[in-house]
Parts: structure tokens; sequence; C-alpha cells
């Protein structure tokens, strides 16, 4: 897509100007408050479409009924009365793209938020637009890693795919999407991070945290705060899908979170009921489950004829009381290609990310694995699925024979390995590395105490020179028999 700066779009306004006779249409607002106004006299409106009051402020056109419209106001400081003069503009709402937004915050519009100068914008987008054709896409087959053990083994993600994390709060989810952006630094993926009616002061420490880790460099914050109007917070994810698509639809790789998409659904709904929409399940309007799969759909791989970007979707949603049942978590699962479900109860055990692994799945991140990790993977999963089942019984002092209590303990390992602190993204050469280490039994022997410890050996061993991904298991094995020495409690 040709880059159209501010001064070819108007040059090319003048050039296309003729004189002659213009009837246009003016309104006036009958009411206005909560961030939207009511507005008479504009019968050609179209949805969507920016109006401009009387007082320079601007308006988006959300609702139309056959006597007035609704409007959301763009401006919280506008100063728009009963009987203010509305006019049309005949355009949409539009935000620039491109890398001048780089580590910035920006609000749904495009302003700074940083406090900052605004950047030159040589290209604008429309923040609603359709998702890519089919026979744009490519198949998902590039796997984004998150730097995260259990995922990346367990329920890998592919670039271009829209993968749910769902839980309570308090479980952990902006800490694995934080993890995941801080894991793309030199993965040539750009990262946009949209906070969905979060506090200011949390807003505030996600943005600090990713300025600490070195990742704000490749990333954009969008920020719909908590005391924005419902308008605002309406069009924040889909202000971060804008610019990532700018990315994307130029060959780059991109990778966008929405924290979190429950937020947005209730904001999308106290929308609705200011608008006299009529309400539906859980005072829902209807149309809920479209908002999300038009966003949703907007990531995708595109073919190589198209650019061969790719735009890959974390949206986040919080459930209560662990209910992944309730109406707007089963729409999304619906929608998404797969979820990752953080429980509460591995988190209160301490269990680091709080992953439910039989809860979780990754429908098509499979085929974007390397084949050695896939292959080593499948393996630890089949042990792992089995030790959970076979785990229940241990609680009832139920005495097991050998081989069940062997699998046992080397679930417990497992678990045990599958542990991670925050903010340590690991290499997939380190992934392969302890998954040939643990299905050839060589941390079998391993105390629980010591796991740490032995895949610390593991990651020195690999960060000092790391065969390939597609060398041979001998070769691995050289590698890992010589960094598990007896002192990290394995057997020479």
């Amino acid at each position: 897509m040709a880059e159209v700066g501010p001064l070819e779009r108007l040059s090319q306004r003048v050039d296309g100007y003729r004189l002659g006779l213009r009837l246009g249409e003016r309104g006036r607002v009958a009411s206005v408050g909560d961030g939207i106004a009511w507005v008479f006299g504009l019968p050609s409106a179209a949805a969507e479409e920016i109006l401009h009051f009387e007082d320079g402020s601007r308006g988006m056109v959300f609702e139309l009924q056959q006597e007035r419209l609704g409007v959301i106001l763009l401006d919280p400081a506008a100063r728009i009365t009963s009987g203010s003069m509305v006019s049309h503009s005949g355009e949409r709402l539009e935000i620039g793209v491109g890398d001048a937004l780089l580590g910035r915050v920006i609000d749904p519009l495009g302003i700074p938020l940083d406090g900052q100068p605004a950047g030159e914008m040589r290209e604008f987008v429309a923040l609603e637009s359709a998702s890519p054709p089919i026979v744009a896409r490519d198949f998902v087959n590039r796997p984004l890693y998150t730097g995260s053990k259990v995922v990346d083994t367990l329920i890998p993600i592919g670039r271009g795919q829209r993968q749910l994390i769902i839980g309570d709060s308090g479980t952990g989810k902006t800490s694995l999407a934080l993890d995941t952006v801080v894991a793309q630094a030199g993965q040539g993926v750009k990262c946009v991070y949209v906070m969905i009616g979060q506090k200011r002061s949390e807003a505030a420490t996600v943005i600090d945290l990713l300025r600490q880790q070195g990742a704000l460099a490749y990333t954009t914050v969008v920020v719909g705060e908590a005391t924005a109007t419902p308008g605002m917070k309406y069009l924040a994810p889909f202000a971060g899908c804008a610019v990532a698509e700018g990315w994307m639809r130029r060959g780059e790789d991109t990778l966008v979170i929405y924290d979190d998409l429950s937020t947005h659904a209730r904001a999308y709904r106290e929308l609705s009921l200011l608008m006299h929409r009529p309400p539906g399940r859980e005072a829902y309007p209807g149309d809920i489950f479209y908002l999300h799969a038009r966003l949703l759909e907007r990531a995708t791989r595109l073919g190589t004829a198209h650019g061969g970007g790719s735009l890959t979707a974390l949206p986040i949603v919080e459930t209560e009381e662990s209910e992944i049942a309730a109406y707007i978590p089963t729409n999304l699962i619906s929608i998404t290609d797969g979820q990752i479900y953080l429980d509460r109860r591995l988190f209160a055990a301490g269990t680091l990310p709080a992953v439910d692994v039989p809860l979780s799945v990754s429908r098509i991140g499979g085929k974007a694995q390397h084949p050695r990790i896939r292959e080593e993977a499948g393996r630890m999963k089949l042990d792992y699925l089995q030790f959970l089942e076979l785990e229940v019984f241990t609680r009832f002092g139920t005495k097991l024979e050998a081989g069940t209590e062997a699998k046992i303990r080397r679930g417990r390992l497992l678990r045990e390995i599958l542990k991670q602190e925050r903010l340590a993204p690991l290499p997939a050469s380190f992934q392969l590395a302890w998954l040939i280490a643990y299905n050839e039994g060589l941390l079998d022997a391993c105390e629980l105490p010591a796991v740490a410890a032995a895949l610390g050996k593991i990651a020195a061993e690999v960060a000092l020179e790391s065969p390939a991904l597609d060398a041979g298991r001998d070769e691995w094995l050289a590698r890992l028999g010589r960094a598990l020495t007896p002192s990290a409690g394995i057997p020479p």
C-alpha cells in the first residue's frame, strides 16, 4: 500500500475541487450527555461517518434512527449544548500508522498520551475495515514464540493465529501477555498493546515495565482508560488493530494484545443501552458476537502475493468463579483458534504460569511448531496428561504399584520443570533441549529442589553453543550430557 502523506491528501482534494452549486445539510443537537449526542436534521448521514459540531469538536455516527442520529463524541472537552449546529464531513474515522508510533502511548484517536509531540504520520487508515478475503490469506505455518515453556511446547501459537487468554481475575493473564511481548525482542515482530478500561495506575505500571525491559522500542500502547467515555473504550481495540494492520500490509509480522475484551463488551453494552438499542441476553445487544468476530477476523497471515505479513491476536477475557461457559467467554472461545486457560487453584498452589493444560488448546498452532519440538512435545504431553489422571488417586492414600509411582514421580518432575518466573523468556533451542533431556530420562534422578539448577545448566550450555534445531538427537544428547553434572543432582 502506497503511503499518502497529509500534503499529498490535501493536494488531491485541491486538484479534484470543482466550482458548482452545492446543497448541504445542517443538523442540530437535540440532547447531549454521557459521551453521546442525539442529532436531528441530517437524513443522509451514514453509519460511522464523522460529524463536525460548531465548537470544532467531532463525533461519529453510531446509531441510525428514522428521525435522529446517535453520535459518539470524540472530544471529551467538547462544549456542545442543545441546539448546537452539526454538519456532514463525508469522512470516516482514521488513525495514523507507521514506525513513528513505535515506543509511543496513544489514545484510540491516535493522540499522544506520553507528553511527547505527535510524530509525522505519512499514512492513515480507517479504524474499521473489512478483514482480508480468503484468497489473500495463507496457512499459519510460522511459530510465534512466547518464551514460555508450557505455551511454546504444549499450546504453540503461530503467526497469524487468534489465541484467547482466559481466566479469573488475578491469575496472571496480563503477566503472560506482557511476557509474550518481551519475548519478541529480536524476533522481528512489532507489537501493539491495547488497554481497555484500565486504571491510569495500571496503565502506567504496564508502560514502565515495557520500558524497563526494552520492549517499548518495538511496541505501541493504545490506552482507553477507565475514566474515558464508553465510546472511546469501544474504539480502543479497533484502533490497535488498525495500527497493526498498517505494518501487516507492508509485509511485517505483528502481535496485538487486547486487554481485555470483557471490559470492551461491557463498554459496548453501556453504549448500546445509551443509544436505546434493545437488550438481549445479560442486557448485551444482539450483535455482541459480531462485534468481536469482525475485530478478530482481521488477524491472519497474508499470502506472499499480498506481502506475506501477519497479525497475531491475543485477546484476553476474564471469567468469574472459573465459569468459562459464560456468555462473553463462550462467544470468544468459538471465534478464536484456541485458548490458554489460567486456573485459580494452580495459581494458589504456586504453579506459575497457572496454565491448565487439559482445558487449554491450540487448534492450528501445532502446524506452525518446529517439527523437532512438536515430536518431543507430543511424547511429553502424553506423560503429563497421564500424570494428572493418576495424581487424583494419590489424594486418597491408595497404595500404588511401582510403575504407577514412577509415572507420578516423573509427572511431578515435569510440573516443576514447567514452572517459570516472570519476564524470563526462553529461546526455542532451550525448549528443545529440556524436552530431549526429559524424554530421555536425563532428569529422572533430579530431586525437585534441584530442578531449577539443572535447567540453569542446560540454559547456560545452550546459550554457549547450541546445536541447530534440526541437529540430530545424538548431537543434542552430547551437549546435554556435558551440562547435567552431579552438582545439579544428576548422576554422571
